[in-house]
């Protein structure tokens, strides 16, 4: 009894330092030289806090969508960074997929002066955001280019994103978003066991968009057979495309509490 109510003390303890700590939002700092090299960050005034980072991208099919801090993760747990990046058609999906990498590269270098631990990184996004989550954290040569290597990410948590090629990418193309590609721009031809923790996150199937379900429940099971000692899918039933993602943060962080379990 004496054990129990000690670690409930500890735990209102450690509730409570994080609610006391003051938090600032620093808003269009830049990562590249671009004008979309844009982020914003949700970062504790206290520099030694060494909490876990989230790197959020924004969706919009490659082609739209503007950062954003989700009101969800701002509650003094983590360190937030919201970027923008380049889209198409004025960028190439080369671009876009470089201006993720290059975000997660400044982002290991910078976290301990946020107030965040950069051993404790974690990527994700919704829509476009998880497809350029998983290509970052699957195929190591975009962060090779940096200096960096995928495999230091601590998670890797897209929220329906795309794992065959992107539709903007087919589009351009020629080629039909119903009709399906797996090329070097496919999360899914990047599969490797060794790549970090994967957390695959979907609406309903038979409400996502373009059967986005069914084609990471096939990446789940290729991780799977492939030997990747950590990968989850969650289908939110009764949630599509544009909605699955407000209960999905929940998953996102009991999945970064369990990954950090001492």
């Amino acid at each position: 009894m004496i054990k129990k109510s000690f670690l409930l003390f500890a735990a209102l303890m450690v509730a409570s330092l994080c609610h006391a700590r003051n938090f600032t939002v620093d808003k269009d700092l830049s990562y590249g030289p671009d004008l979309r090299n844009k982020m914003d960050i949700y970062h504790p005034d206290d520099t030694t806090a060494n909490l876990p980072v989230i790197v959020w991208f924004h969706g919009g099919g490659l082609t739209g969508g503007e950062k954003f801090l989700p009101e969800q993760l701002m509650t003094g747990e983590y360190v937030v960074i919201a970027p923008s990046y380049r889209l198409m058609p004025s960028a190439t999906l080369d671009e876009c997929i470089d201006d993720a990498a290059a975000v997660v590269a400044w982002t290991m270098d910078n976290a301990e002066s946020l107030g965040g631990d950069p051993s404790k990184l974690f990527v994700s996004g919704h829509s476009a955001g998880g497809y350029l989550t998983s290509m970052i954290g699957l195929d190591k040569k975009w962060l090779q280019k940096y200096g960096k290597n995928a495999d230091d990410l601590a998670g890797l948590i897209p929220f329906s994103g795309q794992v065959i090629t992107h539709f903007a990418q087919r589009q351009k193309q020629g080629i039909s978003e119903l009709t399906p590609t797996i090329d070097e721009y496919a999360p899914l031809f990047h599969i490797r066991k060794d790549a970090p923790p994967y957390v695959i996150i979907t609406g309903d199937r038979e409400m996502e968009l373009y059967g986005r379900y069914e084609e990471n429940a096939y990446m789940y099971r290729m991780l799977k057979l492939n030997g990747h000692p950590y990968v989850y899918i969650y289908e939110l039933d009764g949630y599509d495309h544009g909605a699955m993602h407000a209960p999905a943060y929940h998953i996102l962080k009991n999945h970064i509490r369990q990954i950090l379990k001492p």
